[in-house]
């Protein structure tokens, strides 16, 4: 039985998320797990069950989702990349095939996980790319909100930014960088962390777009991060403006650059 690793790219606009909500080999082409296992099924001629690096909600789409599967079927990398992508509906691809060893895990060998949300800001809603933007017209002082999402940075109780249907054990994450860059009418917020809680980005994002509006000061970030309380935070900011970047791995595993780090570069400050 060999173990393979493969990229993933989707656009999430179609999909109820990256989970597979039935068992494996039933069909449930309306997730993204759902689709790419039975693609790879296919092409290994036997069911094929996947582990992913990171699960995206609906309408969250991926630069480079990684994952990894079991197969005893005789296939070279490139007939897992062309012969699953040729099987998968037009809105996901899979981008690279490396054999890795068994003790690889796509999700716990990771060392970090980067995501990025998109806001358009002007007053006329997009027409072009406005599956893959989130639109606010009210100007937003992007300088404000950097400056606000710095106490975000560290090790933290991220209790005021998970969902009512977070399943985590606990809500402790170390985000290892936070960043919220403007250029002409796009606003990029960038985030890194050892892991994430469900729908922590999309609420830390609709938080900092309170201090972006001016309705609240810089520092209420850091006093809703330690109060805790989900009810204090800002809303859940929409879907579509985050794509899962990709997670981190250390060097001794066999992967493509894009998905490599030096350990220092997973630490805060790095």
């Amino acid at each position: 039985m060999q173990r393979y690793a493969i990229g993933v790219e989707y656009d999430g606009s179609g999909f109820r998320g990256w989970q597979r909500l039935s068992r494996p080999g039933q069909p449930d082409s309306d997730t993204v797990q759902g689709a790419l296992e039975a693609a790879l099924s296919s092409v290994a001629d036997a069911p094929v069950s996947t582990v992913c690096a990171g699960r995206t909600d609906a309408g969250v789409h991926a630069r480079c989702q990684v994952v990894h599967f079991d197969s005893d079927a005789v296939r070279d990398p490139r007939a897992w990349t062309l012969g699953t992508t040729t099987r998968l509906p037009p809105s996901v691809s899979v981008l690279w095939c490396r054999p890795v060893d068994q003790d690889f895990s796509a999700r716990f060998s990771a060392v970090a996980r980067r995501y990025r949300y998109r806001i358009l800001n002007r007053q006329v809603r997009p027409a072009l790319e406005r599956q893959w933007l989130a639109w606010v017209w009210s100007p937003l002082d992007a300088a404000a909100m950097h400056r606000a999402a710095q106490a975000l940075v560290g090790e933290h109780d991220f209790g005021a930014f998970r969902s009512a249907e977070c399943e985590a054990t606990h809500a402790r994450r170390e985000l290892q960088r936070i960043s919220v860059v403007r250029e002409g009418d796009l606003v990029t917020i960038d985030v890194q962390a050892n892991a994430f809680l469900h729908h922590m980005v999309r609420n830390i994002v609709g938080s900092l777009l309170e201090v972006g509006r001016g309705t609240r000061p810089d520092s209420w970030i850091a006093e809703v991060l330690a109060g805790r309380d989900r009810t204090r935070a800002g809303p859940t900011a929409p879907a579509g403006g985050l794509v899962f970047l990709g997670p981190c791995y250390p060097r001794r595993w066999p992967l493509p650059e894009e998905v490599l780090v030096d350990d220092a570069d997973a630490r805060p400050g790095a």
